[in-house]
């Protein structure tokens, strides 16, 4: 097992009525600014519940943070901390809203261009206090110090980590997912699974538990997933999702173990191009990056396919190429689309996206650094 330091100070408030919570988390004294997206939380019940626990609060909101967070949208927001004066950002959102909050924290106390905070790995000295009420399960933004930017002029989305943005607390009520929209739904599901594979499927090094912890947030997502969309009403399917997804990427899975995010990186030159959905991006990449780097990775593949998928690996080749295509209908029964040419687009895709790495420096991805420009190409090509 490699060396690790592992902290997560993230408070967890999770349960139905637990957004009341957030009274007791805040300090009293505060200026509060609640951020959200598009307002399906003043439709859903969740803005009356925020506005309700804020009651002894001075608080302002700032709405219209998108997918895919844009610095744009983000700066204008900066305009409004440093106006009001705010010290406390309340996060309501998916992944997005939770990102753009983290970045807003962070460039409000940034003395220089915020910008470079992405673009040049500029140090973060102070941000904010943050706080989340998770509204969709995805990311595990809620309670990670990573953040994922996109800049709208000049097609570029690059991620950044501080422990200052970390969440002081976050709530996670999975009554509130039941309004989701199924693309939404599907999106949570396919990113979080990926997320844990980013960990998982790298190469052996003793970390055992890490491995079973790995392992049974995939086989929940496998089973519970597709029964989000079955049985939309049951509370235990939306509660075990929602903690897969928080679990897969607070920091616990990833202690001590080689992390890819190859397909990751791919997937974020493809929504910063294209548009698409971040996980619409995940599912197209992965099972090819599993193909193209089944030699690198075959043990844990394998061990995935027996573990995770209770396949026979007596034909190891076999059961590689069954894994894939397992991996693959997992991802269809919970209607995500695996190809580019699902969303009308061709081998063009190749091309731009292999210069949008050039052009980020990403010319060696993955646990081992050997996804190559040309691998990408590869990968990409394949995906059609």
């Amino acid at each position: 097992m490699l060396n690790f330091s592992f902290s997560n100070p993230t408070k967890i408030h999770f349960g139905e009525q637990q957004i009341a919570e957030i009274k007791q988390e805040i300090p009293k004294n505060s200026k509060v600014l609640v951020t959200y997206g598009g307002g399906s939380i003043k439709k859903n019940g969740i803005y009356e519940q925020v506005s309700d626990a804020l009651s002894e609060h001075q608080w302002f909101e700032f709405a219209g943070i998108e997918p895919n967070p844009s610095y744009q949208t983000c700066m204008k927001a900066v305009a409004l901390v440093k106006e009001k004066q705010i010290d406390y950002i309340l996060a309501v959102g998916g992944g997005s809203v939770i990102d753009g909050s983290k970045f807003i924290a962070a460039a409000a106390n940034f003395d220089g261009e915020p910008w470079d905070i992405l673009a040049k790995g500029a140090e973060i000295k102070s941000a904010i206090a943050l706080g989340v009420v998770l509204t969709l399960p995805a990311t595990g933004s809620e309670s990670n110090k990573m953040s994922v930017i996109s800049n709208l002029e000049t097609d570029s989305k690059l991620p950044f980590g501080s422990p200052f943005v970390q969440p002081q607390f976050a709530v996670l009520d999975p009554a509130v997912t039941y309004s989701l929209p199924k693309r939404q739904i599907a999106n949570g599901i396919v990113d979080a699974f990926v997320h844990t594979m980013e960990q998982y499927l790298t190469y052996d090094v003793g970390g055992k538990l890490q491995d079973r912890f790995a392992e049974g947030i995939l086989m929940t997502l496998i089973e519970e997933g597709p029964k989000t969309f079955s049985e939309p009403d049951n509370y235990q399917v939306r509660a075990n999702v929602m903690w897969s997804a928080t679990m897969a990427l607070n920091g616990l899975i990833g202690a001590g173990v080689p992390q890819d995010w190859a397909t990751h990186m791919l997937g974020h030159e493809m929504t910063a191009v294209y548009g698409l959905d971040h996980a619409q991006t995940l599912a197209i990449v992965l099972p090819r990056m599993m193909l193209e780097q089944q030699e690198t990775k075959r043990d844990k593949i394998l061990q995935y396919a027996e573990r995770v998928l209770g396949l026979d690996i007596t034909d190891e080749n076999e059961a590689i190429k069954q894994a894939v295509v397992a991996t693959e209908a997992f991802f269809h029964s919970v209607n995500m689309p695996t190809r580019l040419s699902d969303y009308n687009l061709g081998e063009e895709v190749a091309d731009k996206i292999v210069s949008q790495l050039e052009r980020h420096g990403m010319t060696a991805l993955g646990e081992r650094e050997q996804v190559t420009l040309d691998k990408s190409r590869k990968i990409l090509l394949a995906s059609v």
